[in-house]
């Protein structure tokens, strides 16, 4: 039987802190560009995280990647370390990048590939709202 590429998703949640500022910018300009986001007490979001794997099923397992492994390596990875901590202050990551939801994907990313075999792509989709939310693939 001939296989083709196949994309598995694992779905995991976590809750954050974080503010999104410049600082380059005064208040001003960092409440002008990122309204309520800039408030220097913070605020949080639920987020909802999706990883995409695709590759060629395996012959012998029929799997893509054992989402069970994949599941325990972004609990770990990501869910452990982001999981109701302030991405500003807890993750070093962050230290001078701004948490924006496409810089959190960015290190989302970052953090997995190196742990996921590199004959298998990888797409992180991160919802920050029910309504907005980001891809990135490398």
């Amino acid at each position: 039987m001939q296989s083709g590429q196949v994309a598995v998703f694992r779905k995991e949640h976590f809750n954050s802190a974080h503010r999104l500022f410049n600082p380059e910018w005064d208040d001003a300009t960092n409440l002008k560009v990122f309204g309520k986001c800039a408030n220097p007490n913070y605020h949080g979001h639920n987020y909802e995280l999706v990883v995409k794997v695709t590759g060629t099923p395996d012959l012998k397992t029929g799997y893509v990647i054992d989402l069970k492994l994949l599941s325990d390596l972004i609990k770990n990875e990501v869910v452990d370390r982001f999981d109701h901590r302030n991405l500003n202050l807890d993750i070093r990551e962050f230290k001078n990048l701004n948490p924006t939801a496409e810089n959190i994907a960015i290190v989302i990313f970052n953090i997995l590939r190196p742990k996921i075999d590199s004959n298998l792509s990888l797409l992180i989709r991160l919802y920050e709202t029910e309504r907005n939310f980001v891809e990135y693939e490398g």
